[in-house]
């Protein structure tokens, strides 16, 4: 099967308008994208934000009367004329094997000190180093983002034996399971994500780990360690975004041991400073520059020790 996509370029105001106008023209998928070059952070739960310029972009089988190329071509000036599209294309998509596509895009990592990720359909280069067993899956954390390596870099550097930690914002449950695997007892994980405590859980038994992790939304951790004394812990993990870090400070210092190890991710150089002092009353941190994301833009990390 052949595939037709039609690309409409317009403001976000008309957005809904023109994928209502494409559905009923016979899309069969319609996806987003940025016109231009403006960084969109992770939305929080029922936020939506959208670029000021979108690329919609609708999924048409050619094989079809509404997929065919005067079908599409008519549809193209009859939508951009509705939603005041500054310009309008179409491309054409040969059939593939999606799934086998979609996997040859990954390929295994390798870490700091011979930790490796390597996704699950792939053989580990090296049987003997610590391998991480990955499905990408639907939830955050393969291994390929910037903040996910700072954090795998920094567990690597630390002495996790025996302790207990928690990975916040646990997203596929690569840190977490890294923190196992290098010898941790035992681990928290959290999300706000329902998908993403479900990659966790599915990822810990696929690295036999499964046993001593456990995956929560946040609202279920709060109960459980108001029924169960699992804290303080040694150790804190969370690669989220600047905003919801700042604003985790107070209760993180609640579950951690004097002494504890925190590692915070997400935040750009700019947002250093403020991250910073939401944790001084509670940790000592320093800073880690790392990877070029954008110009002028690096990602960072702040690892520290709990003081208070």
């Amino acid at each position: 099967m052949a595939w037709q996509q039609l690309h409409l370029q317009c403001e976000k105001s008309n957005v809904d308008l023109a994928e209502a106008l494409l559905l009923e023209a016979g899309a069969l998928s319609i996806a987003l994208d940025d016109a231009g070059d403006q960084p969109l952070f992770e939305p929080l739960p029922g936020e939506s934000p959208l670029w000021d310029e979108v690329i919609l972009t609708g999924l048409f089988d050619a094989t079809t009367d509404a997929g065919s190329q005067q079908a599409i071509e008519q549809l193209s000036h009859e939508i951009a004329a509705q939603v005041q599209a500054t310009r309008t294309w179409l491309t054409a998509v040969d059939d593939k094997d999606w799934e086998r596509e979609w996997m040859s895009n990954y390929h295994p990592i390798q870490c700091a000190n011979d930790l490796w990720i390597v996704p699950e359909w792939l053989t580990p280069p090296n049987p003997e180093a610590t391998n991480i067993i990955m499905d990408p899956g639907l939830a955050f954390g393969t291994g390929y983002h910037a903040t996910t390596r700072l954090c795998l870099d920094w567990l690597t550097e630390q002495d996790l034996a025996d302790k207990v930690v928690i990975d916040y914002g646990c997203g596929s449950g690569v840190l977490g399971i890294a923190a196992l695997l290098l010898g941790a007892r035992h681990v928290y994980a959290v999300d706000i994500d329902p998908q993403a405590v479900l990659a966790t859980n599915q990822n810990a038994v696929r690295n036999q780990v499964g046993n001593r992790l456990q995956a929560f939304l946040p609202e279920e951790f709060t109960d459980y360690c108001s029924q169960n004394e699992v804290i303080p812990v040694e150790v804190i993990v969370a690669n989220i975004l600047a905003k919801p870090l700042i604003g985790l400070a107070p209760y993180f210092s609640t579950l951690i041991a004097p002494k504890g190890r925190i590692v915070l991710a997400g935040l750009i150089e700019s947002q250093t400073e403020q991250v910073t002092e939401a944790y001084q009353p509670y940790f000592a941190l320093d800073p880690k520059h790392a990877f070029t994301t954008q110009e002028d833009q690096h990602w960072q990390r702040l690892s520290g020790t709990f003081t208070s």
